[in-house]
């Protein structure tokens, strides 16, 4: 296995929310902010001092706050059903327990990066989407190629975040960029009328190639990312372009984690991360955001696209959508720290906190 080039590495953790100089974002006082900085989730603490705080990712403070992600019980649940080989025992992308799911939530959650230990769950990813039988399914119908890109993205998105990734990364990110539709985004329909691209695979490649450009230099990755941003900021980041109504009704609600579905505040998330926050056409995404904001400051979980069963249960081993990890109450009364977390991080970098 090639080891990962010096251009791969974060060096400061490029690509997330945040991560400015020690006390930027010092306005963000609260009693919510203390609370989450009270939590006993290290990965919450994380992307407060972070994200909303604005905390450099090098400082030994953050870097012992990693580790205690690292030997936090939540990573200890996820990784849980490793064998002896490293690897989990489904196929890779299982719904949410495969691992292409765990990476991307490791990476998502601020795992330290550079664990060689999760180099055999990369391999389980890659030999997966380097399949003979995966890459036979990917068909192009009247000049498109319809493929669910969040995919490889997450792939992408979660080698480069975990300082996992080698030359396959890169592949990825081409293949990528030469699937994109003429309007910017992707999409998995396979009806020859589906001529527009889809939210929901096109978030996760913008999310990935953004962060790919910032740390290879890549001009394609860039350009490619730029052309996917149109696709949410013409359309207000949730309204349709024809007559302006809500495009599905999930979108204006929030959720941790999305997954691969979409909602605002992961589009929010997206577009900080990748540099297009600023652009007048989140607006109104960002009020609506700043509305569902509770009396103590926190913001609620709406919905969960996860059912929480232990790892023990005989459902557990038998169905799709499950979860070894509880991530939080969900409705629209109570404060969910993970949703808030990124809902702060968010609005910091709005400058509306």
């Amino acid at each position: 296995m090639a080891a990962m080039s010096a251009r791969w590495r974060m060096d400061g953790g490029g690509g997330d929310i945040g991560g400015g100089g020690a006390g930027a974002g010092g306005g963000c006082s609260g009693d919510i902010v203390h609370r989450l900085l009270a939590s006993h989730e290290p990965s919450v603490r994380f992307k407060v001092r972070v994200g909303v705080l604005g905390e450099s990712f090098g400082s030994p403070e953050m870097m012992a706050l990693r580790e205690e992600i690292r030997g936090s019980s939540r990573v200890r649940d996820l990784l849980s059903e490793r064998g002896a080989d490293g690897r989990l025992p489904r196929h890779a992308y299982a719904k949410w327990r495969g691992s292409h799911w765990v990476l991307a939530t490791l990476a998502d959650i601020g795992y330290p990066p550079g664990d060689r230990s999760l180099e055999p769950l990369r391999e389980h990813v890659f030999d997966w989407l380097f399949s003979d039988g995966h890459w036979r399914g990917i068909r192009a119908i009247d000049g498109r190629v319809r493929r669910c890109a969040s995919q490889e993205a997450n792939a992408v998105y979660a080698t480069l975040k975990l300082e996992l990734a080698d030359e396959r990364t890169d592949t990825l990110a081409e293949r990528l960029a030469g699937w994109q539709w003429p309007d910017g985004g992707w999409n998995c329909d396979k009806r020859p009328e589906a001529v527009n691209s889809s939210f929901m695979e096109s978030l996760i490649p913008l999310r990935a190639l953004a962060l790919h450009a910032r740390l290879t230099g890549s001009a394609r990755s860039y350009e490619a990312a730029e052309r996917a941003a149109d696709i949410f900021l013409k359309r207000r980041m949730f309204r349709r372009q024809a007559d302006g109504t809500v495009i599905q009704p999930s979108f204006a609600l929030l959720h941790y984690p999305c997954y691969w579905h979409y909602d605002i505040l992961f589009g929010l998330k997206v577009m900080a991360e990748a540099g297009f926050l600023g652009d007048e056409r989140c607006s109104e995404a960002l009020d609506l955001l700043e509305s569902k904001r509770l009396l103590d400051g926190g913001f609620p979980a709406e919905g969960r696209y996860y059912r929480r069963v232990p790892p023990h249960d005989a459902r557990y081993l038998r169905g799709s959508g499950f979860e070894p990890v509880d991530w939080g109450p969900t409705g629209r009364r109570r404060a969910n720290e993970w949703v808030s977390a990124d809902a702060l991080a968010v609005l910091r970098a709005a400058g509306r906190v």
